[in-house]
């Protein structure tokens, strides 16, 4: 456009000097006077350079300023504006110029805003997010991805996915998606340090307008909390069933000799149906630990905030405590603030203790020693119970608070222990929103620590 306007001026410009030539000759034919025609040729002259400098500062200045923002905008700079003011067609174009700026540098904001919103989104998805496309190169993978699979962005982005993908289940989840055109869904694990983690991906087909195949987006969420939950439901019906299956058996058995004749006997049939009676015992115990265990865990569990006084708390369970240690000759010692008063569910705290101090009982040989201490520590109130015991592998100390796990199988078989005892003070603990530590040594014994806050964090 410049061009095409110093083309015209130029033009003009010869247009004009040719008339002024040609009214100087006409003047030299009819004018005798050589000053006269000097004077009327400067004139002209004059003339001429003001026209040439009015027709540049009305059309040609405007129209290069526009042309100059007009490169500005098609290059990207959006905030290019004409400032200088102007009339008639040229200041019409010159508004509409300004308009189209303004135009185009809000659209320019809105789809930064929007790209950022989706990076936002993509970089914070709780799932791996790799986008490929039709000619398999990675564009896009984030931030989750990038925890699930190590590397950089840079290590993977710009290459063709069989380059820097590694896992198999992948590439057959990228092929089937192109091949099939629809969504395909896989399960696959990955371990790292001995750790195993499960995966779900799902490969997704992109179509454009025209409904044509134009890249793949891969999902991948990271399902190894599901899979535990899977399995520890599986070994929790596995242990139930284990744990009913040795009591009912020996009723059955026992019910079946006393049918065979052994009542007719008094000191069989009271022998048989004490074991009866022990082994229903037992059965019960674990159904009232799998109820307590359940009302636990369901997200109304109810616990009834009271201010509980350590003297009369301890008062209600030491007989039952003492009684259980003089059996095996086992000495319990308390310390205890029996004026410290906190908030809690006194007899869920009461079931702390009794299932804590039991285990203690069950676990330490005959002779051994018990130490209880409740003490004021602070904003918690600290339940502490330590035995002499046999005590737990480091190996163990991570499972002990599962269901039906047990140090010793047959020893907690023989004192009755149902395997959810420290499942139950575990959740109890949780409901009130406390914190239990364990230290144990083999063969010297087990300390367990209870931290209650004082008030209630409800």
């Amino acid at each position: 456009m410049k061009n095409m306007l110093s083309k015209n001026l130029i033009g003009y410009s010869l247009l004009l000097f040719f008339i002024l030539i040609l009214s100087g000759a006409i003047l030299y034919t009819t004018v005798t006077n050589l000053y006269v025609l000097l004077a009327v040729l400067v004139i002209e002259f004059i003339i001429l350079i003001l026209a040439l400098f009015h027709f540049f500062e009305k059309y040609v200045k405007p129209i290069d300023k526009a042309s100059e923002t007009m490169d500005k905008l098609l290059q990207g700079n959006y905030h290019a504006r004409i400032h200088q003011q102007m009339n008639g067609s040229i200041g019409e174009l010159s508004t509409k110029i300004n308009s189209l700026a303004r135009n185009l540098s809000e659209l320019t904001i809105q789809e930064q805003i929007q790209a950022e919103q989706l990076s936002t989104v993509i970089e914070n998805s709780e799932s791996g997010l790799v986008l490929i496309d039709e000619k398999g190169y990675i564009h896009v993978v984030n931030r989750k991805f990038i925890s699930m699979f190590g590397k950089t962005p840079q290590d993977y982005i710009g290459y063709l996915y069989y380059d820097v993908l590694e896992n198999e289940q992948i590439h057959h989840t990228v092929q089937e998606t192109f091949l099939y055109e629809k969504h395909v869904k896989h399960l696959f694990s990955i371990s790292e340090n001995e750790e195993r983690t499960y995966l779900e991906i799902v490969g997704a087909p992109i179509f454009n307008e025209r409904n044509m195949l134009k890249g793949a987006v891969l999902v991948i969420y990271d399902i190894t909390e599901f899979k535990l939950l899977e399995v520890m439901r599986k070994d929790f019906v596995a242990n139930v069933s284990h744990e009913l299956k040795t009591p009912i058996t020996s009723i059955k058995g026992f019910a079946e000799t006393l049918l065979d004749g052994a009542a007719e006997e008094p000191e069989a049939r009271e022998q048989f149906l004490n074991i009866i009676y022990d082994e229903s015992k037992r059965i019960q115990l674990l159904i009232d630990d799998l109820l307590i265990l359940s009302n636990l865990e369901k997200d109304e569990s109810d616990i009834n905030l009271n201010p509980v006084e350590v003297g009369f708390m301890l008062e209600d369970i030491f007989p039952l405590i003492k009684q259980q240690a003089e059996k095996k000759e086992i000495e319990v010692h308390v310390d205890a603030d029996e004026e410290l008063i906190f908030e809690a569910d006194e007899e869920k705290i009461k079931q702390i203790l009794l299932n804590l101090l039991t285990n203690a009982i069950s676990y330490t040989p005959e002779k051994g020693s018990i130490f209880l201490k409740v003490k004021d520590s602070g904003d918690n109130v600290c339940i502490q119970v330590k035995d002499t015991g046999i005590g737990i592998g480091k190996e163990a100390l991570p499972r002990i608070f599962e269901r039906f796990y047990r140090v010793d199988k047959d020893r907690s078989r023989d004192t009755g222990g149902t395997g959810l005892g420290l499942a139950i003070v575990k959740h109890i603990v949780e409901v009130h929103y406390g914190e239990i530590k364990v230290e144990s040594e083999l063969g010297k014994g087990t300390t367990f620590s209870v931290y209650i806050p004082k008030e209630s964090q409800q």
